[in-house]
């Protein structure tokens, strides 16, 4: 069996998931796509041999062809297409997150909550071998009970300006740190209950015109008293760095790699290796991979195992640090809710 799959959103992350669904999944069939952007949907029409195209995903979504969506359009639309998409009866996947504000994010779940649809989140990390792996250890009481998360996010250069105004992106402890927070949640398996946020413009002063910063560090308290530590940036001139430690009461679990290729260049001038470029070359399998169960869970009439309730969980997490940066002050999650 194969899922008539529609596609919202022709821009970095729309040419992301086309790849997918279009070579990666065999039982998807890319069918229809949607982006107001005329260049781009033309583009990846051509790219990845498309029937159907909009300039408009309701007009999409009206196709009694399309079975499933998947959303990757701009970061504040994600919650208005899913209620659309969901009161037009199709099943749906969506990049993160869900919303910049929770209720936006209620009306998205209780759309397709009435609909009774699927959807999954985008959260790729869950799906990449290595931390799949290491969640699988904590469920095995390999390193005992879980007490301290510290979580490294840094990319190598900064977003564009106008991505990174608050009412595009939610800046970067919205954008960068939504994976973090759901990671800390889903690996701690205790949700997060206070937050405090210490944050700067440091390596692009022109991030500030535009109300963002550039690097911050996150201090986390869980429900069951566990601690972490999450730290962003995006000014890692040296490469995509994405690393994650858990600690437990009977040994560590490390989780990520900088290193791309096992390959060293020994000199006299010293010793070298490469590093990893960007996102897509760490985690090109994990966004094939979520699309893989997505459709699993769709042929096989299961639940998704991450939620858009997850999903609202780390956008809560992610509104709190905002407020703590903007505050200077510790923040309970408790508050934004």
């Amino acid at each position: 069996m194969t899922i008539k799959f529609g596609l919202i959103g022709a821009g970095r992350m729309g040419r992301v998931y086309a790849s997918t669904l279009a070579f990666s999944v065999s039982e998807v069939n890319l069918v229809a796509v949607a982006d107001p952007d005329v260049a781009a949907l033309a583009e990846v029409v051509e790219r990845y041999h498309i029937p159907s195209s909009y300039r408009d995903y309701r007009d999409l979504l009206e196709s009694k062809e399309v079975e499933a969506v998947v959303v990757a359009s701009p970061t504040g639309t994600h919650a208005e297409v899913i209620v659309a998409a969901a009161r037009a009866g199709k099943h749906i996947f969506s990049e993160k997150p869900l919303s910049q504000n929770l209720k936006a994010c209620d009306e998205a779940l209780s759309a397709v909550k009435q609909a009774g649809v699927k959807l999954q989140m985008g959260f790729m990390r869950r799906f990449d071998a290595p931390y799949a792996a290491a969640k699988q250890k904590i469920l095995d009481g390999t390193i005992g009970k879980p007490v301290m998360f510290k979580s490294t996010s840094r990319d190598p250069r900064r977003t564009s300006l106008e991505f990174a105004k608050r009412e595009n992106s939610g800046g970067l402890i919205m954008d960068m740190g939504v994976h973090d927070f759901d990671l800390a949640r889903w690996l701690m398996e205790s949700e997060v209950t206070r937050v405090h946020s210490e944050g700067a413009c440091l390596a692009f002063p022109e991030l500030k015109e535009v109300g963002d910063i550039d690097n911050v560090v996150i201090n986390l308290r869980f429900a069951n008293d566990a601690i972490g530590n999450i730290d962003m940036s995006r000014n890692a001139v040296y490469g995509y760095d994405i690393r994650t430690e858990v600690l437990g009461t009977d040994g560590s679990l490390w989780i990520g790699y900088l290193q791309q290729t096992p390959t060293l260049v020994l000199t006299r001038a010293g010793v070298t290796h490469d590093t990893v470029p960007y996102f897509m070359e760490r985690f090109g399998a994990a966004y094939a991979e979520q699309v893989r169960v997505f459709v699993r869970h769709i042929l096989e009439g299961t639940t998704p195992d991450v939620t858009g309730e997850d999903a609202r969980a780390a956008t809560a997490i992610g509104i709190a640090a905002t407020l703590s940066l903007d505050e200077d002050r510790p923040v309970l999650v408790s508050e934004v809710y």
